[in-house]
């Protein structure tokens, strides 16, 4: 089973084989894999979870980068074992080509058509599969093995772009960063005297609602008493007239000494 695919990187070439070469971009891009050690500087293994149709397996193998002929092409070469599920194995020759100035800018007149120095990936995979592999059918494993293809190239292709921008834009960063700092702490001053003048607006404001809520007290107090002593001296004067009907000491008269009395004391009290 073979495969074959081709995508434009725009990065140096020098970039794309230091990527292709590098175990932790490998690591990010292979799909499903959960470890990747590097041996030597031309041998890794790996550990890779795989799904093809209804069957799932662990593969554990070894890596090795094969045909080295820096920085144009090589040969990366893998195979593993999934117990029951069987075994896995393939290689995939990997050519990088500078493209022209003059090819890039007409092929990138869209998206990346001025991100400067242009490389062509081709690749061509061959791979092998055994076992209950072997038994869900050529069609199936095809198109499985054409989606890994995809998703590794895809991702690599990412990263390095991703890369090559970020080196980019550095420099740039940096002289933003010191007007960023100093705007920072202009914002901060002005947060800070903010925070202090609403502070004290809102001691202040609490001060004149405890104010006025005592002056409301001591009006309502004031109220309640005033009622008290028309009530008490209303029951008195009852009283008197009560008592004057009856002619207790003396009549009317002395009643009437008798509750003129009673309410200079009251007010006397409460004064």
């Amino acid at each position: 089973m073979d495969l074959v695919g081709e995508y434009r990187i725009f990065a140096a070439r020098a970039a794309v084989w230091d990527a292709l070469n590098d175990a932790d971009v490998l690591r990010r891009c292979i799909p499903g894999c959960k470890d990747l050690e590097k041996v030597s500087d031309t041998e890794m293994t790996a550990t890779v979870v795989a799904k093809i149709g209804p069957v799932k397996a662990t593969f554990k193998g070894g890596v090795t980068l094969e045909n080295l002929n820096p920085p144009e092409s090589y040969t990366i070469v893998g195979e593993g074992k999934g117990g029951v599920a069987g075994f896995a194995k393939g290689s995939a020759d990997v050519h990088l080509a500078e493209e022209a100035a003059e090819e890039a800018g007409d092929a990138g007149s869209g998206a990346g058509a001025d991100a400067g120095p242009v490389t062509v990936l081709t690749y061509k995979v061959h791979a092998q599969v055994g076992g209950k592999l072997a038994q869900l059918g050529s069609r199936l494993i095809v198109s499985t093995s054409r989606k890994m293809a995809d998703e590794f190239f895809s991702a690599f292709k990412e990263i390095v772009e991703g890369d090559g921008a970020a080196a980019g834009e550095t420099a740039a960063g940096d002289g933003a960063a010191t007007a960023a700092s100093a705007t920072a702490a202009t914002t901060a001053a002005t947060d800070t005297a903010e925070a202090a003048t609403e502070t004290q607006e809102s001691m202040t404001e609490r001060v004149s609602q405890s104010v006025s809520e005592a002056a409301h007290a001591v009006e309502e107090r004031v109220e309640h008493a005033a009622e008290d002593l028309g009530k008490a001296a209303h029951e008195v004067e009852e009283r008197v007239e009560q008592a004057a009907e009856r002619g207790f000491l003396g009549g009317p008269m002395m009643w009437g000494l008798i509750a003129l009395a009673g309410l200079i004391a009251l007010l006397a009290l409460l004064s």
